[in-house]
């Protein structure tokens, strides 16, 4: 893969999944990766870590931590410590890059 252009909105095919994710590079806990998700569906709580960012290439995607709630549309970052606890509910059909570090 490496070395090739690629079409972000085309790499993650979802079908009929809730959500799906591709990993496109990883090392250790650090990776890149794109995940794709149907609009009213959640990622359930979990926690990352290393430390994250989230960068929505489409669509709209909503992140809450504890009592917090963070909307992220298209062309928006959010960054995250580790050992956060979160979820992510679609607003939208959305593809989003999810950068660990």
């Amino acid at each position: 893969m490496f070395y090739n252009v690629l079409k972000a909105k085309d790499i993650v095919d979802i079908g009929d999944e809730k959500f799906k994710r591709e990993i496109l590079m990883e090392e250790d806990n650090k990776c890149l990766s794109i995940i794709a998700i149907k609009k009213n569906e959640i990622i359930d709580t979990h926690t990352s870590i290393c430390d994250a960012a989230v960068y929505v290439l489409d669509g709209e995607i909503e992140l809450h931590f504890d009592a917090e709630k963070f909307k992220v549309d298209k062309g928006e970052i959010l960054m995250f410590k580790k050992d956060t606890e979160h979820k992510v509910l679609a607003l939208k059909d959305s593809k989003f890059f999810l950068i660990k570090i």
